[in-house]
């Protein structure tokens, strides 16, 4: 869970660096701190520790690099930090106060299997091959930093079993499920146009015409595979990029291309990709059930993440602006953020026209 949020993607501005040798507050939830000497200690060592810098960028994307000057970070790292910091407190509080919840050493022994097995699904998910291995990026962690994160999954994995939407993980819960939304997980077998822009217009005429997926596909795609008729290939449930090809068709009647087509880049040049379904095969469950897994999660996330945002507006939460700004953002709700920079390029200075005359601003 990443703090119940397992998608969570912070909406940082900016491009400052924050020195990690400066002197702050830190940050206050409720009245709970995490003093700024911790919180620099904690960013040193992310910064200074390759695979735990890899893995904390991979559950919530960020840039996490040296900054310019010595013993800093980008202030975009500083800042996704410490908005995970202040979830995981307000969580944390939330749930030993109003859930009287304290986990105890073996529910903690299942919150440290579960954060390294987040880790490790963030790495296989994006395809990323970290230095080393999740079990080593905790032991990279000082202490007090290990020991925050893993009583911080603890309780956001308890506080997500409350939430009454949340939709067990288990073998059952999923079948269920797949047989309720069978036909979100068909194998789809896809027909493709790629049109030059100057053709676009008498495709869609042909289109609107009533010209079939493949005759239009012979007579204006650029690809290869319009010597087939346009057709691609068949995609299941175990297919990479098969979540986002299903929400591609989402909606397209059979063999009929999408009237809106994609922006793509075909041998070096901007063109419109068309993309039709031509026939649809029900999957197994033992062949979709990753994916079942998948959306299960996305869901729970997404229900997690309404529960989230009720605790935080109830938070009263103190940033130090050394280390960010707590406030509402557009993408993510309530969040510790990078304010924009102050525009420059209109800004001129005081120009004196003469060694005696008074300045003038233009």
């Amino acid at each position: 869970m990443r703090r119940l949020v397992a998608l969570f993607v912070v909406a940082l501005l900016g491009a400052a660096l924050y020195g990690l040798s400066g002197s702050s507050s830190g940050i206050s939830v409720d009245r709970l701190t995490v003093s700024g000497p911790t919180l620099r200690s904690e960013l040193t060592t992310i910064a200074n520790n390759k695979t735990l810098a890899c893995y904390i960028n991979l559950l919530i994307p960020s840039n996490f690099a040296s900054g310019a000057g010595g013993d800093s970070m980008k202030v975009v790292g500083a800042s996704a930090w410490m908005n995970l910091r202040v979830e995981g407190i307000a969580i944390d509080h939330y749930v030993k106060t109003k859930l009287k919840y304290v986990p105890n050493a073996k529910e903690l022994a299942t919150a440290k299997s579960s954060l390294e097995g987040e880790m490790t699904q963030a790495a296989a998910a994006k395809a990323t091959t970290c230095p080393g291995t999740s079990v080593q990026a905790l032991a990279e962690m000082t202490g007090e930093m290990r020991t925050a994160e893993i009583e911080s999954q603890a309780t956001s994995l308890y506080l997500v079993g409350k939430v009454k939407s949340t939709i067990p993980l288990t073998k059952t819960s999923m079948e269920n499920f797949y047989a309720q939304h069978t036909s979100e997980y068909d194998t789809l077998c896809i027909s493709v146009a790629v049109v030059a822009p100057a053709n676009v217009s008498a495709f869609s005429a042909a289109q609107s015409a009533g010209t079939s997926v493949a005759t239009l596909a012979k007579d204006y795609s650029l690809d290869p595979s319009a010597k087939k008729g346009g057709a691609y290939g068949c995609f299941s449930p175990a297919a990479t990029g098969y979540t986002n090809l299903r929400n591609d068709v989402a909606g397209l009647a059979k063999d009929a291309f999408s009237t809106k087509p994609f922006s793509t880049t075909y041998n070096g040049s901007t063109a419109a990709l068309y993309v039709a379904v031509t026939k649809r095969t029900v999957t197994p469950f033992s062949q979709a059930a990753a994916v079942v897994l998948t959306d299960l999660q996305n869901l729970n996330a997404s229900s997690a993440n309404t529960l989230k945002n009720t605790i935080l507006y109830a938070a009263a939460v103190h940033v130090d602006p050394a280390f960010g700004r707590w406030g509402q953002s557009q993408t993510s709700g309530l969040a510790v953020f990078v304010p924009a920079k102050p525009a420059a390029r209109n800004v001129t200075g005081a120009t004196q026209l003469s060694a005696t005359g008074s300045p003038t601003y233009k």
